[in-house]
């Protein structure tokens, strides 16, 4: 008979899809050490299968505008920060790909983000980035500036999108057909991983600005108006990148 750590070493040797069978031979094996192993394993299937059905609800606008060969999801991050630039992602996915956890990047940790990123470049078509400066927000306002992100995003494409799948807007000024989708970075893989991208690029960006800026704690902030950040911003005033026409009630 196999000693419980042998067994374990078996779990730990199998590929998941091998699994069932391992359940079915120690099925009978009562010692308590064997059906606790066994248990946590069928309780990890059981979360990888709700995980992998939760991605496949997340792929309901790419099934049904499946008669496009390239939809990208666009979103940006950081319009509501009072420093730093706005950023929009642009990404176009194989429609049989599988990243497990992609999800609206708020709702990830940044190490998860910065996992997610890693794989996103490494399976995606086409990834595009735009970013619009501080100044340039300034001149035109924050919605044209996220616009005007999201069409440079689209431009540093490397593969035309045949779709957008945008996370609640219509970009003007774009000839490609759009789809607005109200929380889409929730509902589709190709919204949620143009999310994460951009998430991450903006704070890598911000958190060389702290360096260059230090006191505001851009680091820790991203340029949003933390208690912290808006006392620095009233003892040591503004920077060259913070929006001018969002601090003025502060300075």
């Amino acid at each position: 008979m196999s000693s419980i750590k042998e067994i374990e070493t078996e779990f730990k040797a199998c590929e998941r899809s091998e699994r069932q069978g391992l359940y079915q031979a120690y099925a009978g094996d009562m010692r308590s050490g064997v059906q606790k192993l066994i248990k946590k394993y069928q309780a990890d299937d059981l979360k990888y299968q709700q995980e992998l059905d939760r991605l496949e609800q997340m792929k309901v606008y790419e099934k049904k505008y499946g008669q496009y060969l390239a939809i990208c999801g666009i979103d940006e991050v950081g319009r509501g920060p009072l420093a730093g630039p706005v950023t929009a992602g642009a990404v176009i996915l194989p429609k049989d790909v599988q990243i497990l956890y992609l999800n609206d990047s708020k709702k990830l940790s940044p190490k998860k983000r910065e996992e997610l990123a890693k794989e996103i470049r490494e399976k995606a078509i086409a990834v595009g980035l735009g970013m619009v400066s501080p100044e340039r927000i300034d001149q035109i306002n924050i919605l044209q500036a996220t616009y005007e992100a999201m069409r440079m995003a689209i431009s540093n494409l490397e593969v035309r999108p045949d779709l957008l799948l945008n996370d609640a807007v219509t970009i003007p000024e774009v000839v490609v057909p759009q789809v607005p989708i109200i929380k889409g970075d929730a509902k589709s893989v190709s919204i949620a991983a143009a999310s994460i991208v951009a998430k991450v690029e903006r704070d890598h960006l911000m958190e060389e600005y702290d360096k260059i800026f230090p006191g505001y704690d851009f680091a820790g902030n991203k340029g949003y108006g933390s208690v912290a950040h808006i006392a620095a911003l009233k003892e040591l005033g503004p920077t060259p990148i913070h929006r001018r026409t969002f601090i003025k009630n502060f300075l």
